[in-house]
């Protein structure tokens, strides 16, 4: 559907990109059209931001060859891609908070006179970008001293300092900005594409892309499987390209009517607010009954993990009221929410799930450690030993000695340790955050599995998943998050990609 006049900027020729058990990208060819916003959508993990990355020279492609104005280009470090006047603002900002606003915006690009630094010099540009931005900030502010919204602005002024500036990737720009802001953003981004600069976009929000894009190309599972002129589309068509034809999972398949089941959890006006105003979660209620598998879906900043965090007493700042088998609990910190019969698996594991340094069983028995310590502080070897072994064989995890580092073993039996280790405490309910991230499809079938196996038991379920075939398969109800609301509740039928899509791009349109 592209115009055929319109100069390509970039080309991206059978870009692969290959990780450990993972295809990113697959035989992607992806142009870049001068002086125009070229849109990128895709559900989270469709491969957008690592192209991006492979573009902006974070990353190196597996194969495939870039031309820049037809001439073949490599990019061994962002400083290559910038010297060719490429530049990449990432959703996660990169500023120093305990710098002053000109020092973030020409880091690495220093004014100097008479081999000292030219600090006058740097005020009166910062002042310069700032006010072609509309956004008039004192130069000598400190950067963390700012709001969010605020500091996003910073990282685009950073960019459009830049000399030779040609292609701007910008992956979530809007994600902390208000209206207001967007509707600055908007401006400049027509000023620099008028001036024949090349912007690249990544947003979950399709009314906005509509409303800014020249071109939307569309990612699924690494592939690009369709793009076309803005003018040409409309929503619905988006929607359509980007659910596809779905794999297929193992389905729980349960015929119960849980509104006649006893209600284990009920949350209620569940609120957080973000810092710099607005929230994180905004007024998020739901129900969760005994043995129930309950799905939260919604794109990347929905508020997804937020509820999670606000329920283990992560975030103190929350509001609302939750209740345990129809009695009000205070939530207070994570090990009371653990006595209280909670267990949570982080989305990442290697990170906040497991200790790297330590053996499969000594992972395991560390959220129930206090249970095999006696009266002099001392740990029971054999009663700590007998229940990991228990654990290892509950949740089939491959392994040939226990006392291995947690490290030997493959990342779907990493991941169920940290299952056995939320399972060990004997919990009554399961927050679940992307349980089958980062794993293969045999391995999800695995988790899954482990799930439906719990939730027989009579254990109730919280499940976070952004891949809508898991979603969809795990779940016995759905809730939709999409900018901190809810905005849709699924059951039977109604659970469809199409419903969930949708309403995963609802949020925003309330703020």
């Amino acid at each position: 559907m592209s115009n055929e006049n319109e100069e390509i900027y970039l080309h991206a020729e059978k870009i692969d990109k290959i990780y450990p058990g993972t295809k990113a990208l697959d035989q992607v060819s992806f142009d870049i059209k001068r002086g125009k916003v070229n849109v990128l959508i895709g559900e989270n993990g469709a491969g957008k931001s690592t192209l991006m990355r492979i573009i902006a020279g974070i990353e190196k492609q597996s194969s495939g060859k870039l031309y820049l104005q037809g001439k073949e280009v490599e990019f061994n470090s962002t400083v290559d891609a910038r010297e060719h006047g490429i530049a990449i603002i990432h959703q996660e900002l990169c500023l120093f908070p305990n710098m002053t606003v000109f020092q973030n915006l020409f880091m690495s690009s220093e004014r100097t006179k008479n081999g000292i630094l030219d600090d006058a010099e740097h005020r009166k540009l910062a002042k310069q970008v700032l006010a072609r931005l509309n956004y008039p900030i004192d130069p000598d502010t400190m950067v963390g001293d700012l709001r969010v919204g605020q500091q996003q602005m910073i990282e685009i002024a950073r960019n459009l300092l830049i000399p030779n500036l040609k292609i701007l990737i910008m992956d979530e720009p809007t994600s902390s900005l208000s209206e207001q802001e967007v509707d600055v953003l908007f401006n400049i981004m027509r000023e620099l594409t008028a001036t024949g600069i090349s912007i690249v976009y990544i947003s979950h929000r399709l009314e906005e892309l509509m409303r800014i894009g020249d071109y939307v190309t569309i990612f699924r599972d690494g592939k690009l499987v369709a793009d076309a002129a803005v003018k040409d589309i409309d929503v619905p068509w988006i929607v359509k390209q980007m659910v596809g034809e779905g794999k297929s999972y193992p389905k729980r398949d349960v015929a119960v009517d849980w509104s006649k089941t006893s209600k284990v959890l009920q949350v209620k006006d569940l609120t957080l607010p973000k810092n710099g105003g607005g929230y994180l979660l905004n007024k998020v209620s739901f129900d969760l009954h005994e043995g129930e598998v309950l799905g939260i879906y919604g794109l990347l900043g929905a508020g997804r993990t937020e509820i999670f965090e606000c329920i283990m007493g992560m975030r103190p700042t929350h509001t609302g009221e939750v209740y345990l088998n129809g009695e009000k609990i205070e939530i207070g910190s994570v090990p009371e929410q653990i006595k209280k019969g909670f267990a949570w698996l982080p989305e990442d594991r290697q990170r906040d799930g497991l200790v790297q340094t330590m053996s499969i069983d000594k992972n395991i028995a560390l959220s129930n450690i206090s249970e095999y310590t006696n009266a002099l502080g001392l740990i029971d070897k054999r009663r700590e030993s007998a229940a990991t072994e228990d654990m290892i064989k509950d949740v089939h995890i491959k392994v040939a000695d226990k006392e291995l580092p947690i490290l030997s073993l493959s990342g779907g039996n990493q991941q169920k340790v940290v299952f056995a280790k939320g399972a060990l405490t004997k919990p009554k309910i399961m927050l679940l955050d992307e349980p089958s991230r980062g794993i293969d499809i045999g391995a999800k079938t695995e988790i899954f599995n482990l799930i439906y196996q719990y939730a027989k038991k009579g254990v109730s379920l919280l499940v976070v998943s952004s891949e809508l075939e898991e979603i969809i398969a795990i779940a016995d109800r759905i809730i939709v998050l999409s900018n901190g609301i809810k905005t849709a509740e699924l059951t039977g039928s109604d659970i469809t990609q199409d419903n969930l899509v949708k309403a995963s791009y609802m949020g925003h349109k309330a703020h």
